[in-house]
C-alpha cells in the first residue's frame, strides 16, 4: 500500500474537513491504518503481545491528539495537544524499534522513518501555535506549509 492510494480510499467526511490540510494528521492517520497488521502480527507472539497493545495505542493517539488540538481556540491549547501527539509519536517510534525482533526489517525501517517525519512536522507546528494569536474568538484554521526531511511517504509501505 502506498500513501497516495491510501488517501484515495479515505472517506470524504475526513478529506473534506479543514483538518485534512494538516500533513502531520494525514501521515498519522496513515500510520494508524498500516499499524493494524503490524499489531496483529505482534499479537501472535506471546513475548510481544503487550508491546502490540502499547504500540497501537501510541500510534492511534498521534492523529487523535492532532485532531483534538486542531479544534482548540487558542494557539497555546493547540500546542499542548500537538505536544501530546509528539510524545505519542516518539513512543510509537520506540515501540516499533522494540518490535524489530518480530516485524520484517523493511516494515520497521519504514515505520521509523514515517514517525521521524511526523515528529519533524510536529516540531514545526508546536512553536507556530505558541505564537498564534486568535482574533474575534474564532477557531483559527490556517493552511500551513511544512518543510520535511527527505522521506517519501508516498512510496510503498510494507505490510506485516
Amino acid at each position: 500500500m502506498n500513501f497516495v492510494n491510501w488517501c484515495e480510499g479515505v472517506p470524504s467526511e475526513l478529506r473534506d474537513d479543514a483538518l485534512w490540510k494538516v500533513k502531520a494528521y494525514q501521515l498519522a492517520l496513515f500510520a494508524a491504518d498500516i499499524a493494524w497488521p503490524d499489531a496483529t502480527k505482534l499479537m501472535g507472539d506471546l513475548r510481544t503481545r503487550d508491546l502490540s497493545d502499547q504500540m497501537y495505542r501510541a500510534v492511534g493517539s498521534v492523529s487523535a491528539n492532532i485532531g483534538e488540538g486542531y479544534s482548540r481556540r487558542s494557539g497555546r491549547d493547540r500546542a499542548r495537544f500537538y505536544e501530546y501527539a509528539l510524545g505519542s509519536a516518539r513512543e510509537a517510534r520506540d515501540w516499533y524499534y522494540k518490535a524489530r525482533h518480530v516485524l520484517d526489517p523493511a516494515v520497521v525501517d519504514h515505520r521509523l522513518r514515517l514517525f521521524a517525519q511526523i515528529i519533524r512536522l510536529l516540531l514545526t507546528m508546536i512553536p507556530r501555535q505558541r505564537r498564534a494569536q486568535l482574533s474575534d474568538g474564532q477557531i483559527k484554521e490556517e493552511q500551513v506549509r511544512y518543510d520535511t526531511y527527505p522521506f517519501d511517504p508516498l512510496e510503498d509501505a510494507p505490510l506485516s
